[in-house]
């Protein structure tokens, strides 16, 4: 695990990728974790910042995070950063996809990355190499590790206005599933994209 002056050097500016937008889902309750874990201590970092890290350090262009009303982010430094826009989700009970749709309605961008903000362990390579296959493709792009599909999806900027439709209290996977359209899996080395983290315990994985 880098600790915190690696976290700043990897943090140098380079080029945005203007055409590419991320979501982060963060409004919710971190009951199980019995804490606010998006402020857990992650290699001397908090959580959130090692999940905003992965994608900047991606050349993400703008990242949009979705809080909850009263979302306590104390102490975290990417939200700061220039190319991070807060937007809170009014009723965040519905659902995950219901903050994913309030992201989505002020991302713009021609690609729309779905990371979950209590996934601090995706590597900025895996970002990449999604981010790099939806703009290849045109299409919705999935990585796979071990034969199990994961985080980050990418989703075409048309696919993205027809998931505004939808009810909030689906998920992701169905609301995709629902217009049938093409899924390409990308196999990637990366077990982050499978470990969200829900208790204590899953820090240590």
């Amino acid at each position: 695990m880098a600790d915190d002056t690696e976290f700043r050097a990897q943090l140098s500016p380079a080029m945005p990728d203007p055409l590419v937008v991320a979501v982060v889902p963060a409004a919710g309750r971190s009951t199980r974790f019995g804490a606010m874990k998006l402020l857990a201590d992650v290699g001397g970092v908090r959580l959130i910042d090692r999940t905003l890290a992965s994608l900047l350090e991606a050349r993400i262009g703008r990242v949009v995070v979705v809080t909850g009303a009263a979302a306590p982010f104390e102490g975290t430094r990417l939200l700061a950063d220039p190319r991070v826009t807060t937007v809170v989700n009014p009723d965040s009970a519905r659902g995950m996809f219901s903050s994913i749709q309030t992201g989505l309605a002020v991302a713009g961008g021609d690609v729309v990355l779905v990371l979950p903000a209590d996934m601090p362990f995706v590597s900025a390579e895996t970002v990449a190499a999604v981010v790099a296959r939806a703009v290849a493709t045109g299409c919705t792009v999935v990585p796979v590790y071990d034969g199990r599909r994961g985080h980050p999806i990418a989703i075409p900027r048309p696919l993205c206005d027809r998931l505004l439709a939808l009810t909030p209290t689906t998920t992701l996977k169905d609301g995709l599933a629902v217009f049938g359209q093409p899924v390409v899996r990308l196999e990637v080395a990366d077990p982050g994209i499978l470990h969200d983290v829900d208790v204590p315990a899953d820090l240590a994985r």
